[in-house]
């Protein structure tokens, strides 16, 4: 999922098959929670995509599990956040990969560093993940070093093993990064998550969210998913004058912001179940740092069909709305969390991303 914060400077109580859309249309809506999406795991307390993220997440009551995809160089599905891996390892320590450090041009966007399809699955099995907020989150930072990457494999496994453990479901919401990067150097990510889904009873049966920021492959994952009526799809949207990358390499016009009127919206219900924008396109904050009134797009997208999801919720002060920040120095604000998160429940999303599953847990569960 993504990191609003960091590009370019840079999803049960409800969470039963029955809630998810894809499903939904065979049968009558049933009014449910929200659905607590544990945000590449519970990265507010450990280094995200790491198995002890992915477990806290699971004790803090998430209902999905995020596992964002990319490739290796020898075309093994592993999490990471985005292809640069130079903020989310210690590769930058390790001399023996000194002269991998590269540019890459990503959706546009030039970058400098270390990337994950310059190495092959066993190669990153020697680096350590750390937090890439660093001090921030210093509870998190203090297992830097300590975990290794994770193949998309070992997190379905994993989930296979938690769901066993849990009186109710627990899904997964793999967000495919980057598909039309990636297709110029020889992956093809839709193909690839295809043949894991085909691996692994678990991803047929379990509920499952497929999201991407990009069009196209989520245009040519509907007919290619349509078979497995657990998994749904999910339409993300970026900043609204934004261009999703496949538009982008096409040299289309279409932006997040036109996706998002009704008329944009019902397309994406062509080929989506879920929308799911930035948390500020939905709810601005205004000039006295409160929250404003919502836009209508969670009801226009309702009425499309769509459920809507959003993203992200944080504990630390910096990400919160000004006027939820009463939290004095401390570098953790749950109050305003937990008020953040309710205030787009009443304003009618059906699930959060959240760093912190145990806060969107509470909001949600207090009705």
């Amino acid at each position: 999922m993504p990191d609003r914060w960091t590009r370019r400077t840079m999803l049960a109580a409800g969470g039963a098959l029955s809630a998810l859309p894809a499903l939904a249309r065979s049968r009558p809506a049933v009014a449910r929670k929200a659905l607590v999406l544990g945000h590449r795991g519970a990265c507010a307390h450990r280094p995200e995509h790491t198995l002890a993220s992915y477990q806290r997440a699971v004790a803090d009551g998430a209902d999905f599990i995020e596992p964002d995809l990319v490739p290796t160089r020898d075309g093994i599905l592993v999490s990471r956040h985005e292809p640069n891996i130079t903020e989310t390892t210690d590769v930058a320590s390790r001399p023996e990969f000194a002269g991998r450090k590269s540019v890459q041009v990503i959706d546009g966007d030039r970058q400098e560093g270390w990337f994950v399809t310059d190495f092959t699955l066993a190669e990153l099995k020697t680096l350590r993940a750390k937090e890439r907020l660093g001090a921030l989150r210093p509870e998190s930072m203090a297992f830097d070093g300590q975990f290794p990457v994770l193949t998309f494999d070992e997190i379905v496994e994993f989930a296979q093993g938690a769901a066993r453990l849990r009186s109710r479901p627990l899904g997964l919401i793999p967000e495919i990064k980057h598909s039309t990067h990636f297709r110029t150097l020889g992956h093809d990510m839709e193909a690839k998550l295809l043949d894991r889904i085909r691996a692994h009873a678990f991803l047929r049966s379990a509920p499952v969210i497929v999201q991407s920021f990009e069009v196209s492959n989520l245009k040519r994952l509907r007919p290619m998913l349509a078979r497995y009526r657990n998994i749904a799809l999910m339409q993300l949207a970026d900043e609204e004058p934004m261009r999703p990358g496949d538009v982008l390499a096409a040299g289309g016009s279409l932006t997040y912001g036109a996706m998002l009127t009704p008329d944009g919206l019902a397309e994406v219900a062509r080929y989506a179940d879920w929308v799911a924008p930035w948390t500020r396109t939905l709810m601005a904050e205004g000039a006295d740092g409160a929250l404003q009134p919502p836009r209508p797009i969670i009801a226009d997208a309702h009425a499309a069909g769509l459920k809507v999801g959003c993203y992200t919720f944080r504990p630390e002060p910096k990400f919160l709305p000004p006027a939820l920040r009463q939290c004095g120095t401390a570098l953790r604000c749950e109050t305003g969390s937990v008020a953040e998160i309710r205030a787009y429940l009443a304003a009618g999303v059906d699930a959060v991303f959240t760093d912190d599953p145990a806060l969107g847990r509470r909001a949600v569960d207090m009705g």
